[in-house]
């Protein structure tokens, strides 16, 4: 699991929600993807079990220690008391591959029978749904039931990267934790515990793509993301009036197998030109809005309609090099 940092302030919320002994039922667990807000959702609700059923064995703040029953049901996806729900894979025989587009209403609808009973292990039980995002509308309206009536006993987390997004009245009966974008040095130390053997360059690249986000920059790991950080660099500065550095990227980044190199290029590129529309003003201000505009709905139609990766690259580069000085 990733190291969990930042975000204190909600942590500590919940915190002094369970330590008061009045615990809401529904947490919507909202911020930026890749933030830790699905880690912190399935660690709390280990700490919830745990502290219902064996409050002996803990010692303050989050930890669940493994020899807990608690950890070990858990990990062994045997608890009880404890839900999640997921996107699942498309083919349940081949589980590392593509998964679903949605959490279906099947999956809500197999809670009915947990919630006609009392919880097995104390008198709490958790669901965690990351993210509440994916559920299908009917699947949203089946768990609607389900938060205004609450069965005893249950709390469910809901992680959410777009709670604007949802029913209203499935937030109305929430209370919110909010997850901001964590701070560089944040992400750099998750990234240097994640990633050990990576150099403080690569490290560097990575912090800067992830933009707060430290799932986001481990996205891009192992994908020499510092080469293509220094390329879109020289783009900007230099202009690349001869053509040299976009006519490289994409004899490297167009063959099929370069695939994962060019979506983080593609990705990478729009906040890369917002980055530095930051510091400009006055016309140069104005045409990277214009290039920054352009580099998104590039990338958008380039995943959308399958483009050639070799034509799209050159484009892409094109709109990073209108950044350089005139």
């Amino acid at each position: 699991m990733m190291a969990l940092i930042g975000n204190q302030p909600a942590r500590d919320a919940l915190a002094a929600a369970m330590a008061s002994g009045v615990l809401h039922h529904a947490w919507l667990i909202a911020g930026p993807e890749g933030v830790g807000k699905g880690a912190f959702a399935r660690q709390a609700a280990a700490r919830m079990l745990a502290e219902a059923s064996e409050p002996q064995k803990l010692s303050p703040g989050w930890d669940v220690p493994e020899t807990a029953q608690t950890a070990h049901l858990i990990a062994a996806g045997a608890h009880p008391d404890y839900r999640e729900l997921v996107r699942l894979p498309k083919d349940a025989a081949k589980p590392d591959e593509a998964l679903a587009r949605s959490i279906t209403i099947a999956q809500v609808r197999s809670l009915q029978p947990l919630f006609a009973t009392k919880p097995s292990l104390s008198s709490r039980r958790v669901i965690v749904i990351d993210s509440i995002d994916d559920l299908e509308r009917g699947g949203a309206n089946a768990l609607l039931k389900n938060l205004e009536e609450p069965p005893a006993g249950t709390i469910f987390l809901l992680v959410s990267h777009a709670p604007g997004q949802l029913l209203p009245t499935i937030r109305s009966r929430c209370r919110l934790l909010r997850f901001d974008a964590l701070a560089s040095d944040q992400v750099a130390s998750i990234l240097r515990v994640e990633l050990p053997e990576a150099s403080a360059s690569e490290i560097e690249a990575l912090v800067r793509a992830g933009e707060g986000s430290p799932g986001r920059a481990l996205g891009f790991a192992g994908l020499d993301l510092a080469a293509l950080e220094g390329d879109m660099a020289a783009l900007a500065e230099t202009g690349d009036p001869s053509n040299a550095v976009r006519s490289r990227l994409a004899k490297l980044l167009g063959p099929k197998a370069a695939q994962p190199r060019y979506e983080a290029f593609l990705q990478r590129s729009p906040s890369f030109i917002a980055e530095r529309a930051r510091t400009r003003s006055g016309e140069g201000l104005r045409v990277a809005i214009d290039a920054y505009a352009e580099a998104r709905e590039l990338a958008g139609a380039a995943t959308g309609l399958s483009l050639d990766a070799g034509a799209t690259v050159f484009e892409m580069s094109g709109l990073i090099a209108r950044l350089s000085p005139r």
